[in-house]
């Protein structure tokens, strides 16, 4: 077996010592997680390129209060695209209800409001969980809006409400929003 010693330039412009044996090139130890880290950011990026807008909040201690609001902030200049809505939701398994109802306020540029109400199905009518995760929470994106072009440029919120009549809502992990073009 011939192991020859040889000298290769990475992306980040260092220069790695590097072990060829029988055409299979060995990489060192402390190597191997840098490049699996470049690895990892060019999967990443290469396959989300639709994404315009992507935020998940947490619901402090898995209770949501009546009172507590959750607002994204969307930057938009693109108006002649249109764009499809995802809600996230992670919910603890223990979460009492098989449903979640939100209110979503939309406040547009121009200081104009849309109010939806929105019904999300976590669980079957079997009361099995939907969503993926193992363990103790599950996790749930919900295609809210699809095909929606924006009619003005500027800086549109969007606040989520938990309108599910009670004062504190537990069970509920994180909400989130998630835009991306079409």
């Amino acid at each position: 077996m011939k192991v020859v010693q040889d000298k290769m330039i990475l992306p980040d412009l260092t220069i790695c010592n590097c072990y060829f044996e029988e055409n299979i090139m060995l990489i060192k130890p402390e190597k191997k997680y840098l490049l699996f880290f470049i690895l990892l950011i060019v999967i990443f990026t290469a396959c989300d390129s639709n994404r315009v807008f992507d935020e998940n909040k947490t619901v402090e201690n898995g209770k949501w209060k009546v009172n507590n609001k959750f607002r994204f902030d969307v930057p938009v200049e693109d108006i002649l695209s249109r764009y499809d809505f995802y809600l996230y939701v992670r919910n603890a398994v223990d979460y009492p209800f098989s449903n979640l109802f939100l209110f979503i306020t939309t406040i547009f540029p121009n200081g104009q409001l849309s109010r939806d109400t929105v019904e999300l199905t976590l669980a079957g009518y079997d009361g099995r969980w939907l969503g993926s995760g193992m363990g103790s929470v599950k996790y749930n994106q919900f295609l809210f809006q699809k095909g929606v072009m924006f009619r003005q440029k500027g800086k549109y919120s969007f606040e989520f409400e938990q309108a599910m009549r009670v004062n504190e809502l537990k069970g509920i992990q994180d909400i989130g929003l998630r835009i991306e073009k079409e």
